[in-house]
């Protein structure tokens, strides 16, 4: 073989292009089918707005309130237009503030009702059917 030559390569220039955009289009994917559905509004001015509202504070740092939250999406649907579902990030300065004021740590659950006024708090609460318990007797008041 001669200086300089270039030696035959096994894989085609198109064949490597194709392979990469596959592997791109997977990712892209992957990516795509971990992104929220319908996430929960972080917006704590909507809490007093004539409607009742459950916020669970939330800490990145922590597994509680990630958990609620799943709790929370979980009966959503059955509330739709009659209960905001709404996050207070701690993390954030309204997230502080609204821990300060209610007492709030990560995965605590405070129920509303549509004047603005707390109705219940839960530590925590460990499943679906506790969360429904609560956020009822609290619409039936």
């Amino acid at each position: 073989m001669k200086a300089g030559a270039k030696t035959p390569s096994a894989v085609p220039g198109w064949a490597k292009l194709a392979i990469t955009l596959v592997v791109i289009a997977g990712a892209l994917a992957l990516v795509y089918t971990q992104l929220p559905k319908n996430p929960i509004s972080t917006d704590l001015s909507r809490i007093g707005q004539g409607m009742p509202a459950l916020v669970v504070a939330r800490d990145i740092s922590f597994l509680a309130g990630a958990e609620v939250m799943d709790l929370m999406n979980e009966i959503r649907p059955d509330y739709a237009g009659r209960v905001e579902f709404l996050v207070a990030h701690l993390g954030r300065p309204e997230g502080q503030s609204f821990a300060r004021r209610f007492d709030a740590r990560d995965g605590t659950v405070v129920l509303f009702a549509g004047d603005g006024s707390a109705r219940t708090t839960l530590r925590a609460p460990q499943t679906a059917a506790e969360l429904r318990r609560a956020l009822d007797a609290a619409l039936a008041r």
